[in-house]
């Protein structure tokens, strides 16, 4: 069977499924009910300094945006950092890892931009015998107003600088937490590596108002009829986590930095993607959220058979390994050809994706109907308008009912501006080819 046993910058643990810092690792009891479930590790919910407690509201704290079957598709949060004392997580810490030594017990802080602040809060942690620390420069809403959270990731400069104090003042394995509220990922993550980071995690969550209650004009959630941006989680945010995780994994700067992969995960295959992507492990929140500390065990099981059928051993064995074949657009083959495909033993008729082809695409599905009463309609790809966009396939509701297949290499007709199949001899010197030398 495939050994699903993780080491991250030295940090062992069962397999690769930790919980990320957030409500679900804000306390020993919670931290204890996901290690019995399976759990190979936490990040504990972000401390800060000693004194005066954060103080959280009283209310709503969660917006969502659901499917049309009441799935959760995207979560928005307005909670701040954890509002327990600080001593109080110190001994729950301590305990807990003294109990489960064979998990992961990474703490997240978050302290103002100073040195003394870290300076102050590294040696109370590092007693714990905690396993690590995460920088949490990610968090968008509340915390980033005072100058901490994504206020912090969002400066490359500050970023360096703190993870530097860090690496001077601790023993412990340091992991940058990034915020994806930035126009460029590889900065931060470059800025991080620079610092002396053993690792990066991303993403954390993305600003943003989820929904506005039309009846009394007040973002969701509201507290006392305001409210506020937040972070916005879920599955809808893993495409950008994934481009994100990919931008690091392969930036010739940051290439080789370890990656914790966060963002929208709900499954054994979504972890592996990450992982694909260059990810180390994995960062698992909005699920726990949603559906309880269980579902690790699908995860764990899941992408065990899936490792077993692969002949994949361990984790490091595709750690990375989709990496090379991501690539900028202009490297991409444009002698590559496919056309959609419409199995009429599956066809049910519908239409869709003859009037989404018709009214938006390049109109290449035809529609036709027998003048006899009661006949049903007939819809074929005519191929040579087809371009292969495969929207059809995404709005067809039978799966695998259309389908795209390749075709013979083809080449731009200079006169037409389209595909014809016509094989250059020497297609990688021709001048329609963007990648041509």
């Amino acid at each position: 069977m495939a050994d699903l046993t993780s080491t991250f910058v030295g940090i062992k643990s069962p397999n690769p499924f930790w919980l990320a810092s957030a409500p679900p690792t804000d306390k020993a009891y919670n931290v204890e009910r996901a290690f019995k479930a399976g759990w190979g590790g936490v990040m504990w919910k972000t401390l800060g300094e000693d004194g005066p407690p954060v103080v959280n509201v009283n209310g709503p704290r969660y917006g969502a945006i659901f499917g049309g079957d009441r799935r959760l598709i995207g979560m928005n949060n307005i909670e701040l950092i954890t509002d327990r004392e600080l001593q109080l997580n110190l001994r729950e810490i301590k305990q807990v890892k003294k109990d489960w030594p064979d998990r992961a017990v990474v703490v997240s802080l978050m302290v103002p931009c100073e040195e003394d602040a870290w300076k102050t809060i590294l040696p109370v942690v590092e007693e714990t015998g905690a396993d690590g620390i995460e920088l949490n420069f990610g968090c968008p809403h509340g915390m980033s107003e005072r100058g901490m959270g994504a206020a912090v990731g969002q400066v490359p400069e500050y970023i360096e600088m703190v993870t530097r104090w860090c690496k001077q003042n601790t023993n412990m394995p340091v992991i940058v937490k990034l915020t994806p509220n930035i126009s460029d990922i590889r900065y931060p993550a470059r800025a991080a590596h620079a610092g002396g980071a053993d690792a990066v995690s991303l993403i954390n969550t993305i600003n943003s108002i989820v929904s506005v209650d039309l009846s009394t004009f007040a973002p969701n959630p509201a507290i006392d009829g305001k409210g506020t941006h937040g972070g916005y989680c879920g599955p809808a945010v893993k495409p950008i986590a994934l481009n994100m995780v990919a931008e690091i994994a392969r930036d010739p700067e940051t290439r080789g930095l370890p990656i914790s992969g966060i963002g929208g995960i709900s499954n054994w295959r979504d972890a592996a993607e990450f992982i694909a992507l260059g990810a180390g492990n994995v960062q698992v929140c909005t699920a726990a959220m949603v559906y309880g500390f269980k579902i690790v065990e699908e995860m764990i099981s899941g992408l065990s058979n899936w490792m077993d059928e692969e002949g994949h051993k361990s984790i490091d064995d595709f750690v990375g390994r989709a990496v090379p074949n991501v690539t900028d657009w202009q490297y991409l083959n444009l002698n590559h050809i496919t056309k959609a495909k419409i199995d009429q033993d599956l066809c049910i008729k519908c239409g869709r994706c003859h009037i989404a082809c018709e009214d938006t695409s390049h109109q290449a599905i035809m529609a036709t109907k027998n003048n006899v009463a009661g006949a049903e309609r007939h819809f074929e790809v005519m191929e040579d308008e087809c371009v292969g966009c495969n929207l059809c396939v995404l709005t067809c509701p039978v799966e695998n009912c259309i389908t795209m297949n390749p075709l013979e290499a083809g080449v731009i007709d200079e006169r037409t501006g389209k595909v014809v199949q016509k094989d250059y001899a020497n297609w990688t010197t021709h001048p329609n080819n963007p990648g041509a030398s």
